[in-house]
């Protein structure tokens, strides 16, 4: 359920590369409860604001407040540790583990011993990867090893979970189930999400509220109405010339 609760505040973010401003001026909240969608055309700061949030990258300016407490510039482990976890554009992390190790990773970070095989299974049945658990990373399709990158997020137990590109080159039914899992993490495990996400139908289907970024500004929020009616969102994805 979504209150008025912001578990992440992002105040004036700026990141830039030399004289490429990649992340320009950048607030918005998360609330919790809520699946907030991430989008933007290719290009627009999209990944490099989730790697700002989570401490891959330090941001040049701004602030990120995570359930009220300053995580700017802090160290990756240590904001999982806090109760925030990620997924990676580019599913190449622990691929010469097994399916259950590369989830064992996760529920490490935040769980003692006694309680990281509880969590690795509770993780694995959830997820439907019961029958190619002992299989290595590198031996799955694209689809199963999606699920996995989310398994081993989830399995940090977070109170918010990013999500980048995590339907990308999944088909039409791969899509579905995925956006079912999102839903039932979210709905019943109370889990708040931020989906970076080009697929309209995951972005359309899932997000309660999209905030859209365009050459690294923030150029408009609102509900999945209101973003798909909106004049400048339509010109940054089709382009001016386009739209007349």
């Amino acid at each position: 359920m979504v209150n008025n609760k912001a578990i992440l505040k992002i105040e004036g973010i700026t990141k830039r590369f030399g004289n490429l401003v990649a992340v320009d001026n950048v607030s918005f909240e998360i609330y919790k409860g809520e699946v907030l969608g991430l989008i933007g055309p290719n290009g627009a700061g999209k990944t490099t604001l989730f790697n700002t949030i989570t401490g891959l990258l330090l941001a040049d300016g701004g602030k990120v407040y995570f359930k009220n407490q300053d995580i700017t510039n802090e160290k990756p482990y240590k904001i999982c540790k806090l109760g925030m976890s990620r997924t990676f554009q580019v599913t190449q992390s622990f691929i010469s583990m097994s399916v259950e190790d590369a989830v064992r990773v996760g529920a490490y970070n935040r769980h003692d011993e006694r309680k990281v095989e509880d969590q690795v299974n509770q993780m694995i049945e959830f997820f439907g990867l019961n029958a190619i658990r002992k299989k290595k990373c590198e031996e799955l399709g694209l689809a199963p090893l999606k699920r996995v990158e989310v398994a081993r997020a989830m399995a940090t137990d977070p109170d918010l979970l990013l999500l980048d590109e995590a339907g990308a080159g999944l088909n039409a039914s791969e899509m579905s189930e995925l956006m079912e899992m999102l839903k039932e993490i979210n709905r019943e495990k109370g889990t708040t999400l931020c989906i970076v996400e080009h697929v309209m139908k995951m972005v359309m289907g899932i997000c309660q509220r999209i905030v859209v970024l365009d050459y690294g500004e923030l150029i408009a929020s609102g509900t999945p109405e209101q973003i798909s009616s909106n004049q400048k969102v339509i010109e940054a994805y089709l382009g001016k010339r386009a739209v007349k």
